[in-house]
C-alpha cells in the first residue's frame, strides 16, 4: 500500500513537471517585450487607449506580457499608411489603428467614411457592436491580424480661419486640409472646397501662415494643439464622419501566446476600448457639452447646425456617398443603413 501511495504521488508530481514544463516551454516563446503602434500618444484618448490596453494586459497576465508604446507611427517612421501593412508583415506586434488609415488596404473600412452615414454616438456603436462589426473583424482576420476590440476617435468636425460654416456655400474656395484618403478629396471637392492632402508635420504651419484656411479633427485635439492659435476661429460641429479605432494583434504574435494568455489579452483590449470611447466622447455627450464652451473660451466661434442645415450638406455629399458605396461593398452598407435605422437612441 506504501509503495502505491509512493507511485500515486510520483505520478502526480510527474503530471505536475509535465504542466509546468509546457507553460514554461510556451511562455519562453514569449518576446520580453512587445511593440505596440499608435497615431496619438497619451493624454489623447487614442493615446490612452494603448496605454490603458497594455496596463491591464501588464497586470493581469503578471508581467508575462508586457507592451511598449510607440506613438507617431514611430515604427514606420510616421508614415500612417504604412501601419496595416507593418502590422501584418510582423514589424509591429500589436496596433490601435484608425479605419481611416486602414482604408486603403481594407476597403471595407471605408464605411465609417461614408459622408453623414452615422448621424449620432448611438449610430456609431451600432455598427461597431453590432452584425456590421462582426462582418469587418471577420475580413480585418482574413487580411491577416487578429481584431479584438473596438475604441474612438470621434467624429471630425470642421475648423477655419474665414467665417462660420452653415451651408456648403460657405465652403466654396476654401483650402482645407484633409487626411490622405480618395474618399475625403471626393467629399470636400463635392462641397466646393479645395482640399488638400498633407501630414500634419506639414499641415500646422500652413494653417499658421494661412496658406491653408482650415482642416477636420476630432474636437479634442483643438485644445490638444492649441488650434485657436493657428488662425483657426471658426468651429462647425457637422457630424460628416467618425473614425473608429480597433485593437488588433499580428497573428504569429498571437498564436505564440497560451489560450488563456489570449483570453486575457482579448479582454483586456475590450475593457480598454469601452473606457477609451468614454474618454473620447468625454465633454460632448453631457447636455451641457463643456468642450464646446471650452473651444469657445478661446474666443473661437462654435456653430452647431440645425437638423435642416445639415440636411444641405446631406444632399451636397450624396453622390459621393453613392460614388463609394460599390466599393465598400453594397451588402455592407445596406447592413449598416438597417442597422442604424433600428438603433436605440
Amino acid at each position: 500500500m506504501k509503495f502505491r501511495r509512493t507511485l500515486l504521488g510520483l505520478a502526480a508530481v510527474a503530471t505536475a513537471l509535465a504542466t509546468f514544463s509546457a507553460g514554461a516551454l510556451a511562455q519562453s516563446n514569449y518576446k520580453a517585450e512587445y511593440k505596440l503602434s499608435l497615431v496619438l500618444g497619451p493624454p489623447t484618448p487614442w493615446g490612452m487607449a494603448g496605454k490603458i490596453w497594455a496596463d491591464m494586459v501588464k497586470e493581469r497576465t503578471q508581467g508575462r506580457i508586457n507592451i511598449k508604446l510607440y506613438p507617431g507611427v514611430s515604427l514606420i517612421q510616421g508614415d500612417q499608411t504604412r501601419e496595416f501593412s507593418a502590422l501584418r508583415q510582423g514589424v509591429i506586434d500589436m496596433a490601435v489603428g484608425s479605419t481611416i488609415n486602414w482604408s486603403p488596404q481594407i476597403k471595407e473600412l471605408n464605411l465609417f467614411s461614408l459622408p453623414f452615414l452615422m448621424p449620432d454616438h448611438a449610430a456609431i456603436d451600432a455598427l461597431t457592436q453590432g452584425e456590421v462589426g462582426k462582418d469587418i473583424f471577420t475580413r480585418l482576420d482574413r487580411a491577416g491580424v487578429v481584431p479584438l476590440a473596438w475604441g474612438e476617435n470621434g467624429y471630425r468636425e470642421v475648423s477655419n480661419s474665414k467665417r462660420p460654416i452653415k451651408s456648403p456655400e460657405d465652403m466654396k474656395g476654401m483650402k482645407l486640409r484633409v487626411v490622405g484618403s480618395p474618399l475625403f478629396a471626393d467629399t470636400f471637392t463635392a462641397l466646393g472646397a479645395n482640399p488638400t492632402q498633407m501630414s500634419w508635420a506639414d499641415a500646422q504651419p500652413a494653417l499658421a501662415s494661412g496658406a491653408v484656411d482650415g482642416q477636420e479633427n476630432p474636437l479634442f485635439m483643438f485644445p490638444v494643439l492649441k488650434l485657436h492659435n493657428m488662425g483657426q476661429k471658426y468651429v462647425t460641429t457637422w457630424g460628416y464622419v467618425a473614425d473608429p479605432l480597433i485593437f488588433v494583434v499580428n497573428k504569429e504574435i498571437w498564436n505564440s501566446w497560451t489560450p488563456a494568455d489570449q483570453a486575457i489579452v482579448r479582454q483586456a483590449a475590450i475593457d480598454a476600448g469601452k473606457e477609451e470611447v468614454a474618454l473620447a466622447r468625454k465633454g460632448l455627450v453631457e447636455a451641457d457639452k463643456p468642450l464646446l464652451k471650452e473651444i469657445a473660451g478661446f474666443g473661437v466661434t462654435v456653430t452647431q447646425l440645425t437638423p435642416a442645415e445639415r440636411e444641405a450638406f446631406v444632399k451636397a455629399t450624396r453622390p459621393v456617398y453613392n460614388k463609394w458605396k460599390p466599393t465598400v461593398g453594397n451588402d455592407l452598407v445596406n447592413k449598416a443603413e438597417k442597422a442604424i435605422a433600428a438603433r436605440k437612441k
